[in-house]
């Protein structure tokens, strides 16, 4: 679940909206974001399923995965290692996670419970927070309304996640035809202390970018993600949450699939994929810039 907390702490920067500077040729933007907010919701709430593939980098290399949505949270296994395709050990790995997860209603229940826990606590911030941000207006940009944002000092933070989210300051991007989130930018400006910095801190410097791109006539999913935090946790361990990811391809799958049914999509997703690679040495690339080109 490391990439839907990611999500929903870059939800819960882009969407924390609606104290604004207001434009007199346009949308007031206060009005604009709300509105915004309230489709972000809602497609939360009815949102159709997808596969796709995951490029990430990381401190490790290079690794691309592909990765199936379902009613009971996402179902993923690895294609690709520093652009190589994984050797028997690696596969045999792979097939054994997947096995595994078929095999453990237990670990399937837990699963279950952590994708349902995210999906909440995305829809909790996104219509928590509507006060922590003062917007400007940035003018339009190719059908975009482009606003930046910094913290409201008038609004009260009450979590340890709000407190920094609180404290980042940015661009956001609106896709004023649609009212949808296109582009997200945020950094941190100073270090946010716990405890008087005794017991954390996250380090100013930070920053992250989001974003999405349309996938269908009415939703959005996110191609790019880029978070670069660091600090230090309870008892001074030092913290850091470094993400890099492309992803593409995205093709519809039947609504609502138990964890089974898309682990079954899976494998046929799998497959398909492995045999386009293998149609050339430059399939792999050619897997990256699809979703790069969209």
């Amino acid at each position: 679940m490391r990439i839907a907390w990611i999500v929903t702490g870059v939800l819960a920067a882009a969407a924390s909206s609606c104290c604004f500077a207001q434009g007199a040729s346009q949308e007031d933007p206060a009005k604009l974001v709300r509105e915004t907010v309230y489709n972000e919701l809602h497609d939360h709430d009815r949102h159709g399923y997808w596969r796709y593939w995951i490029e990430e980098h990381g401190q490790s290399g290079t690794r691309i995965e592909e990765q199936v949505e379902t009613a009971d949270g996402p179902v993923a296994r690895v294609l690709l290692r520093n652009g190589q395709r994984l050797d028997p050990e690696g596969e045999q790995l792979e097939r054994a996670k997947l096995r595994d997860l078929r095999n453990s209603p237990a670990e399937q229940a837990r699963r279950r419970q952590a994708y349902r826990e995210d999906e909440d606590r995305v829809a909790r911030i996104l219509a928590l927070l509507p006060d922590a941000f003062l917007f400007q207006d940035g003018g339009l940009e190719n059908g975009s309304r482009h606003l930046r944002y910094t913290p409201n000092p008038k609004y009260s933070a009450h979590s340890i996640p709000a407190r920094v989210f609180h404290q980042l300051s940015g661009d956001l991007w609106i896709d004023e035809r649609m009212k949808r989130m296109q582009r997200l930018e945020g950094h941190l400006n100073d270090n946010v202390d716990f405890g008087l910095g005794l017991l954390g801190r996250v380090n100013k410097g930070g920053w992250f970018l989001m974003e999405r791109t349309q996938v269908s006539e009415a939703e959005w999913k996110t191609d790019r993600l880029e978070m670069h935090m660091s600090g230090r946790a309870l008892l001074f361990k030092t913290i850091a949450r470094e993400t890099s990811e492309v992803r593409g391809g995205f093709e519809t799958v039947p609504p609502a699939m138990s964890l089974e049914q898309g682990l079954q999509v899976l494998e046929q997703s799998v497959t398909t994929r492995v045999a386009a690679m293998a149609r050339g040495p430059m399939a792999p690339a050619a897997l990256v810039a699809e979703g790069r080109r969209r």
